[in-house]
């Protein structure tokens, strides 16, 4: 039977673990909890922000880094003037391009909180800047208390695996398979071995506290925490993105305004060319085909109106060749008559038998025979000379040395590349598309002007022609683009650009909204497309608030 006496010793060896681990947090220490700026892992920093400027100022490596951008658009600026009242007195920030302006701060090193004023000059515009800087304690690391029931190393593994709560469970274990062991030596009569190592026990924990590297409360050395200014995830979803990290991702943002946008349609269209300003080369008749001196035209190559391209030469079937051979047997018979009959008017001509008109008309008549010969040859020897119709550049060839055309043919094909159309199909009437615009494939945006739309259907659409205004290099015939074309109906909203508008890990639609100078809140929104380049967001964010237009997708695969 377990006496009172036995019970109380069993008790003290039970609690004592967990009150000697309790006692090391001595008055008016708190070693529980981490500085913010430890705990956040980020170096110590202040924020000022005016109508127009933002300021972010962090310390590291007894230096103050000041980075300065626009408000609104999140741009760095560059070329400021900035004067710091430090602790220490005035300092003029230091700048270099595309770095952070810098101030020496050995003051910085020593932890405390510290009022700065920023004056800063852009350009003829003064602004003043106030903010404060906290430098927490270093952060001190302790050693849990162990005991002769538990080797050093053994603790400090404990200690690395469980967290506060852990290690009072641990020493609840340790005290009572204590007390129990000193119970089981009471009844067996040994009190005095069970007094001995109570006494033991109280000396060893306490003497195991300070030893070599430590004081006697326990605690290590102070060291100075390892701050990291990267960009992560935060746990309710937003993305802390430090200043050094934006200005590598370049992030812009724009300042929200809703306004009364007219609503687009959207049509798929293709790029055609100018009908006044392309054209065909064609066979007309069936022959093969030749290249001209130059050779054929290549692809790109500018041509004239007027300049031969490619010569035809029409194939002679046998009894076309027969016909020209008895014609030109006849005309040659004549030739030779009227040539004899001009020889004898010469001579007949000098003594007056024969007029000089007859001998004239004689020769006219030679003259037409000769050129009706000629016409014959030229028609068997040289081929048929296809022109270019406009002037413009080479967009398609389908000629080679002796193929054999077929009538109608389309051997070349010329256009003027700064003259290019847009077809889209709509399948609603579209009498007049104001302010149009078209997106490629590759996100480039082409405005347009309304020509004219169809009266006929094709494939229960119908065809809508624009122009395009503007830079068309780069540009293809057949390249397939998204047509926007406003309506009259209107809409209110806020028009972003389309790239600031991205997918959520649920599918929804959202967009980053600078809340801090260091901080993006993902909102959810609602969006339609206004034209090649925006689009309107008509609910989940409000007005006046900075949306992040370039970057957006980089902040969006942070974790």
């Amino acid at each position: 039977m377990a006496t009172p006496v036995t019970t109380v010793i069993a008790f003290i060896f039970a609690i004592f673990p967990l009150v000697s681990d309790l006692a090391v947090a001595h008055e008016g220490e708190d070693h529980g909890a981490a500085p913010a700026a430890a705990a956040s892992g980020i170096s110590p920093r202040t924020i000022a922000t005016s109508d127009s400027l933002e300021l972010v100022a962090v310390v590291r490596h007894g230096e103050l880094l000041i980075y300065l951008d626009r408000f609104e658009t999140n741009e760095p600026v560059e070329g400021a003037t900035i004067e710091v009242e430090t602790p220490v007195g005035p300092r003029l920030a230091a700048t270099q391009p595309n770095d952070a302006y810098r101030v020496p701060a050995e003051w910085a090193k020593r932890p405390g909180r510290y009022d700065l004023i920023f004056t800063v000059t852009v350009q003829e515009t003064v602004d003043v800047l106030t903010g404060t800087l906290v430098v927490p304690e270093p952060v001190v690391a302790r050693e849990a208390p162990t005991s002769w029931l538990i080797s050093p190393a053994f603790a400090d593994e404990i200690g690395h695996k469980v967290a506060a709560n852990g290690t009072v469970i641990v020493a609840l274990v340790i005290g009572f398979v204590a007390g129990v062991g000193l119970m089981l030596a009471l009844r067996r009569g040994r009190a005095a071995a069970a007094v001995f190592a109570l006494a033991l026990v109280l000396t060893s924990n306490s003497d195991a506290r300070a030893h070599d590297g430590h004081d006697e409360n326990g605690a290590k050395e102070p060291t100075e925490s390892t701050t990291t200014d990267v960009g992560r995830r935060l746990p309710d979803g937003a993305v802390l993105v430090p200043k050094p990290t934006q200005r590598i991702l370049a992030i812009r943002t724009v300042m929200t305004v809703s306004e009364l946008h007219r609503r687009s349609v959207e049509l798929p269209g293709r790029i055609v060319p100018d009908p006044n300003a392309s054209g065909y080369v064609q066979a007309v008749v069936s022959g093969r085909l030749s290249p001209p001196p130059g050779g054929f035209p290549k692809l790109g190559t500018r041509v004239n109106k007027g300049d031969v391209l490619v010569y035809l030469t029409p194939p002679l079937q046998a009894i076309d060749q027969s016909d020209m051979r008895q014609r030109q047997g006849e005309l040659d018979q004549q030739i030779s008559i009227i040539e004899a009959r001009i020889r004898r008017y010469d001579r007949l001509a000098q003594s007056g038998a024969v007029t000089q008109v007859q001998l004239d008309e004689a020769r006219i008549e030679l003259r037409g025979l000769q050129e009706r010969r000629a016409a014959l040859d030229h028609v068997r020897r040289e081929p048929q000379p296809l022109i270019a119709p406009v002037s413009g550049v080479v967009a398609a060839v389908n000629a080679v040395a002796g193929q054999v055309a077929q009538p109608n043919t389309v051997v070349l094909h010329i256009l003027d590349r700064s003259r290019l159309w847009v077809e889209a199909l709509s399948f609603e009437a579209l009498d007049n598309a104001r302010n149009a615009n078209a997106r490629t494939g590759e996100g480039r945006g082409l405005a347009l002007s309304y020509q004219g739309a169809g009266l006929t259907d094709r494939n229960q659409a119908i065809p809508v022609h624009f122009s395009i205004d503007g830079d068309t290099r780069g540009l293809r015939i057949g390249q397939l683009v998204t047509v926007l074309a406003q309506t009259d109906e209107a809409r209110q909203g806020i028009a972003i650009p389309r790239t600031s508008v991205l997918r959520g890990p649920n599918g929804q639609a959202v967009v980053y909204e600078h809340v801090e100078a260091e901080r993006f809140v993902p909102r959810e929104v609602r969006s339609e497309p206004l034209d090649g380049e925006r689009v309107v967001i008509t609910a989940g964010i409000s007005e006046k608030a900075r949306v992040v237009t370039q970057g957006a997708e980089l902040l969006n695969q942070m974790r």
